[in-house]
Parts: C-alpha cells; sequence; structure tokens
C-alpha cells in the first residue's frame, strides 16, 4: 500500500494511463516508501477494474493475484538469492548477492516478447536498480529502448545517479521526497513505533527507517550514549560490553553522535539525539572543533569497511579507542 504522503502523486501519475511512458525511474532518500510507491503503481497498471485517478478496485482477478504475490504478467527483479548448495560446497555458507546480473535480465525477454495472460499490461519491477551490474544494465537498455505495447518497468533507486545515464535518459523521474513530519509521526505512532520523535531524528527523517528499529537497536543506541557521556569513559571496557554489536551499526551510531557535536559546535543543536542535547551541548563544549569534524570524517571512512572488517573485535576497540581520544583531546592513530 502507497505511503500516505505519496497517495495524491501516485493518483496524479496514474491519470491518463493510455498517456504513460513505458518506464519510471521512482527515485529518492532511502525509507521513504518508495518501493511501496512502485508497487502500488504495479497494481494499478494490472488492475482490471480501475476506478477513477488509477485508484486500485482491490477486487478484481488482477488485483487478487497481485496481493498474494502470484500475478503472471508481473515480474520483481531484486539482487540474486544465493544458489542451493551442490555436494561439494555442502557445509558452506552463502552470501546472499548485492548484484542484479545479467542472467536474470535476460530472463525477462521471453516474460515481455510473450502475449499477457490476462490480454492487459505487463510490469517488470526492479529493486534496488542501482544494483544492476553494467552486464545486466547494459542487457535492460535494449528492453527500454523498444519495450512492446503495454509493457512497463518501474525502476526504485536510492542512489539514483549510479545508473547508467542511457538508462536514466530512457525512463521517467519520478522524485519521492521525505514526508513532511508531523505526517511521519502520526504514521509512526499508528505503527506503535518507540520514541517516534527520537526515531525518526535518528532515522535522518525517513519514517520506514524509523519504524525498523527494535528494541536491541535502542538497547545499543543508549548504553552507547551514556558510555561516551561519562567523563571516566574507558574504551577497552566498552569494547567488552558492546562486543556482539555489529560493526556497521556501531560505527552509525558514533557517526550521528559525532555529527551531533560538530553540528551543536557549528550551529548550537543536534540533529539525531534531540533528547540528549544537554549532554551532547555539554560534551561539544570542551572539544576542539577541528578535531571533532576529522573525527566525524573518520568514521564516514570507516563506514566503508564496516561490513567486512578482518576482526570484529579489534575494529569495535579501535572505533571506541578513536572516541576515547577525540574526548580526552587527543588523536590515537597519531600517537600510535
Amino acid at each position: 500500500m502507497v505511503m500516505p504522503w505519496h497517495a495524491d502523486l501516485l493518483g496524479k501519475l496514474m491519470e491518463g494511463r493510455e498517456r504513460l511512458a513505458h518506464a519510471f525511474l521512482v527515485h529518492g532518500p532511502e525509507g521513504i516508501g518508495k518501493l511501496a510507491f512502485a508497487e502500488a503503481a504495479a497494481q494499478a497498471l494490472l488492475c482490471e477494474r480501475p476506478g477513477a485517478a488509477g485508484a486500485t478496485c482491490g477486487a478484481c482477478p488482477g488485483c487478487t493475484w497481485f496481493t498474494q504475490g502470484s500475478h503472471p504478467d508481473f515480474r520483481r527483479l531484486t539482487p540474486a538469492q544465493p544458489e542451493e548448495d551442490d555436494e561439494a560446497g555442502e557445509g558452506r555458507e552463502k552470501k546472499a548477492s548485492v548484484v542484479i546480473d545479467v542472467k536474470q535480465v535476460r530472463a525477462l525477454e521471453t516474460f515481455i516478447n510473450l502475449s499477457s495472460h490476462r490480454g492487459g499490461a505487463r510490469v517488470v519491477l526492479i529493486h534496488p536498480a542501482e544494483a544492476l551490474n553494467p552486464a545486466a544494465a547494459n542487457a535492460l537498455l535494449k528492453s527500454l529502448e523498444e519495450p512492446p505495447p503495454l509493457t512497463y518497468f518501474l525502476l526504485v533507486a536510492h542512489r539514483w545517479h549510479y545508473l547508467l545515464p542511457t538508462i536514466r535518459s530512457r525512463c521517467r523521474l519520478v522524485a519521492l521526497a521525505r514526508p513532511d513530519v508531523r505526517a511521519a509521526l502520526e504514521w509512526l505512532r499508528g505503527e506503535g513505533a518507540t520514541a517516534p520523535e527520537v526515531a525518526l531524528a535518528h532515522a535522518g527523517g525517513a519514517p520506514l527507517l524509523a519504524a525498523g528499529f527494535d528494541d536491541e537497536y535502542w538497547h545499543v543506541r543508549n548504553r552507547l550514549l551514556d558510555l561516551l557521556a561519562s567523563r571516566a569513559f574507558d574504551p577497552l571496557t566498552a569494547a567488552e560490553e558492546l562486543r556482539d554489536v555489529a560493526p556497521p551499526m556501531l560505527v552509525s551510531l558514533v557517526q550521528k553522535w559525532s555529527y551531533d557535536l560538530v553540528l551543536q559546535q557549528a550551529a548550537g543543536r543536534v540533529r539525531y539525539n534531540p533528547d540528549r542535547a544537554e549532554v551532547l551541548a555539554g560534551i561539544a563544549a570542551r572539544l576542539d572543533r577541528l578535531e571533532t569534524a576529522r573525527f566525524h570524517r573518520r568514521m564516514g571512512e570507516l563506514q566503508r569497511v564496516a561490513r567486512h572488517p578482518l576482526n570484529a573485535r579489534l575494529f569495535l576497540e579501535s572505533v571506541l579507542l578513536e572516541c576515547a581520544g577525540l574526548l580526552r583531546g587527543t588523536d590515537t592513530r597519531r600517537a600510535a
């Protein structure tokens, strides 16, 4: 179901279905409902009894099959799932792919070139579109250039600028924005989110990301901020306490903490942790501005390798040692 803050835009898009472009690139920040928008658009195109402004009836065979995930005229491309272990590889853990490969795109050729099962539209949804590897992207170009009638492509991208310019130029761009704070908070409260105001701030205004924060996330976040606020902060003791925290989560939380320190020093406010504003102001007041900015940039660099550290425990210790160096006014990397 489309998010309420995008419903009007979807209605306008679906007006005059006979004049629709054959390909759309839905882009915007992560966690605002782009995939829900594209899915709602796909159902609208496949609905056999559409209402005003492309509204779906919800009762026709097309709508029923779509909601059940079994519509014969709909295809969804996402990063390929790992294949089943063969006899030689039994027992080895398979990593999920992060790319959409050329075999997946070529498998669409039969789908789009045969008559549709229901005599209406065929829809291909690709998410996230930036996961197309170069071969897959080039294979998709031909279909985008000469699509059969009533064939629609819906590409969803968080980082649309990563796509080939030739793909972007063949799509109608649909830019989705973050909802206003009031609408996002109303939706989060309806979803029963924990501390919706803080959650929305922590998610950078993206309500779907905010709704995804679980109890473990809040426990780690609160404990980390408590540790960093202590004058007796011991990075090695903290690393032991936080030993089970995934490195990407830790670095992300530290990034938000350091961003708030930089913003407090520059503008007298915080963004991600409004419930800790007073404590953060006290920390920021005793830190050197240049060193705080350097530290925040350093956390951005570490985020690029956080998913694949050579040793997770040593990585956690290193991050927390750098936190201690900032708080004590020393650069632990230079000291080493």
